[in-house]
This record gives C-alpha cells, sequence and structure tokens, in this order.
C-alpha cells in the first residue's frame, strides 16, 4: 500500500478531477453531510478486518501516522480514513473486529484480498480472503438487522451511542474499492483471452451488489476503478529479460495495465446503466487509475523516488524479505524493516 504522502496527494488528484463532472450533474449545494460511512473492499480500505480474522498486521505497519499496527497495509492512512476526515466523521471501525469499535457512524466490511466473485481457494494459498464481497454485503445485511434490533432495545443512551441510528442507514455514503484481486487472480489462473471474456461477468457481480443495496434503501454510492496493477512494485520485481515492448516508459507492465483498462471500461459502462435504472441513488465513479498512473509518471516532479522502488522490505538479487516478515540467510536474521524515508515513496510495501 501506499504511503501517507502519496495518499494525500492522490486524494487531491482524484478530488480535482471530480469537481468538474460532478458539477455537470448535480445541482445540490455543497457541502456534504452525511451520517456515516458503509465501505466495501479489498486490502486498499481494510482497516481492521483481515487482523481481526486471521491475527494482527505486524510492525512497522502504521508506524508513520498511529504509531503503530492499526489494521492496514500501510504505514498511515488510507483512503477510506481521508474520506471519513474530510466528512468530520471518525475513522471506520472493521466490522470483524469486536473490541474497541463503535458503529455509531458506519461500519467497515472491506478485508484484505477480497474479489469480486467468490474464489476456489483459501487464504493460505495464495492470500485470496473468504470475504468476497457478496460476503461483504450479507455481514451488512447482518449487521443493519441486529443494530437496528439492538438500537430499539437498547435502554441507556451510552448502549445507543455506539451504534448507528436506523433512520440513517439510507442518508449514508456507501464506499466501493474492490475488483483489483479478481484481476490478480486472473493473470495467475487465466490466459489474457479468457480473463477478458470474464471481465463482464465480474463487473455483473459487482452491480447486483449495488442493486440489493439500493434495495435495502442504499441511495449515496462512491465507487472507485482499478488502479494500474502493472506499476505495482510487486508485480514486476521477478521479471527479468523482458522482451521489447513489455514495459511502458516508466517501468509498469503494458499488458497488466490495458486489462485494468478494459476492466474499467465495463465497470464504467454498467455504472452508466445503474444510473438509469436506480433513478433515486446518486452514483459517483472515481477514476483512480487516473490519478494514481499520473502520480507514478510524473514521481520527479511530485518530489518522489524510483516508482517501482519498495520502502519497507528488503529485496536483493537472492532473496526477497517482505514488509514486517523475518528469514535467516546464511546464518542471520534478516528483517524486512522500513526505509528511512517512507514520505518519499510511492510504494510502502510493494503491492
Amino acid at each position: 500500500m501506499a504511503t501517507y504522502s502519496r495518499i494525500f496527494l492522490t486524494i487531491l488528484l482524484i478530488s480535482t478531477a471530480i469537481q468538474t463532472s460532478a458539477e455537470k450533474w448535480s445541482n445540490a449545494p455543497p457541502p456534504c453531510n452525511f451520517p456515516a460511512i458503509y465501505n466495501f473492499g479489498d486490502s486498499n480500505s481494510d482497516t481492521g478486518g483481515m487482523s481481526a480474522a486471521f491475527g494482527p498486521i505486524p510492525p512497522p505497519y502504521g508506524q508513520d501516522f498511529f504509531h503503530g499496527p492499526a489494521g492496514r497495509e500501510s504505514d498511515g492512512r488510507l483512503i477510506i480514513d481521508f474520506i471519513a476526515e474530510y466528512l468530520g466523521l471518525p475513522y471506520l471501525s472493521s466490522y470483524l473486529d469486536s473490541l474497541g469499535t463503535n458503529f455509531r457512524h458506519g461500519a467497515n466490511f472491506a478485508a484484505g484480498g477480497s474479489t469480486i466473485r467468490r474464489q476456489n481457494e483459501t487464504i493460505y494459498e495464495n492470500g485470496i480472503s473468504p470475504f468476497s464481497l457478496d460476503i461483504q454485503v450479507t455481514n451488512f445485511d447482518q449487521f443493519k438487522s441486529r443494530t437496528s434490533e439492538l438500537f430499539h432495545r437498547a435502554k441507556n443512551p451510552f448502549d445507543r451511542s455506539q451504534l448507528p441510528r436506523p433512520q440513517e442507514f439510507s442518508r449514508a455514503l456507501y464506499t466501493f474499492d474492490i475488483g483489483q484481486n479478481d484481476i490478480l487472480d486472473g493473470f495467475r489462473k487465466l490466459t489474457m483471452p479468457q480473463l477478458k471474456a470474464a471481465l463482464p461477468d465480474i463487473v455483473n457481480h459487482f452491480a447486483s451488489s449495488i442493486i440489493h443495496l439500493y434495495e435495502k434503501g442504499a441511495r449515496n454510492f462512491w465507487i472507485h476503478n482499478a488502479g494500474p496493477l502493472g506499476c505495482l512494485p510487486a508485480a514486476t520485481l521477478y521479471i527479468t529479460n523482458p522482451n521489447p515492448g513489455f514495459f511502458d516508459n516508466y517501468g509498469c507492465i503494458k499488458s497488466h495495465n490495458l486489462m485494468v483498462i478494459e476492466f474499467n471500461k465495463h465497470l464504467k459502462s454498467r455504472i452508466d446503466k445503474l444510473r438509469k435504472q436506480l433513478r433515486r441513488a446518486s452514483i459517483i465513479y472515481v477514476d483512480v487509475y487516473s490519478a494514481k498512473y499520473h502520480l507514478i509518471s510524473n514521481t520527479k516532479y511530485y518530489g518522489f523516488t524510483d516508482p517501482l522502488k519498495i520502502c519497507c522490505g528488503r529485496h536483493e538479487s537472492n532473496f526477497d524479505v517482505w514488509c514486517g516478515q523475518t528469514m535467516i540467510f546464511n546464518g542471520s536474521e534478516i528483517i524486512g524493516v522500513s526505509c528511512g524515508s517512507p514520505a518519499s515513496y510511492i510504494s510502502w510495501d510493494g503491492c
């Protein structure tokens, strides 16, 4: 995941990109006044789901803002944290976390490694989460039903203060950042033509979740497209002697980014149809791909180092130690620690 500086800059770029398009089709006066956020996604927006389910994320994750692991695969805040800050809301507690949680202003159903479609494998094989989007939506249904019941049964103000107001679910913001792991899993399992043919079905599964939430009363949707996966340092780390034209001018894998662009094209088209179908919904499509690729292709201008360099971990020609991990090499213990200046790196852990 990204460093604090990258995330903050990306937010600024996204905000700039959205402002003009939002003005074209909405005359509603600012500011936004959402009482809660309900988030669905993968590690890009997981604020503690996988830590609660499969064990805590180790140091040095979280070091540069939370001063210790905080359930995020980052050295600090995620985009969802900045959205919450902008709206004047607290950071989201994970639905899967039973300790120290407060769901008054929303909940986070995201879990690292999650996909839109269910995958027939376990997290211990290739890191694919069991909490696919349909499971996350089912968790939301249970959450909404159970918290509404508890709210009406609560006998003192403190108990109610930890729960969302039932009437506020329809006024909340529903955010989504998911789909990249479906594509990454496709790179591993399928040929490029097979993966391209599967994209419409992946997007249709996503749309089904939006429709389901709409039927349950959700009205405000904020949807991120997929970022340039061909630019992830982890994707390029083990590639040696590539054919001419394999990489673009910035060291990103061309074919991977082209597949992401194709996915985003299907996603945007399906969202356009959803806007016509779900007449009472406000659906914002956020072009994260363009914002991130702009940052990657202009690293020197923004004061960053090589975009394919990884801050946390140690990667040599004969071994790799990922962020927060340890290994014994030639009788010595090697630890995947942070670099000295995380703010100058685009990539925190390469993923």
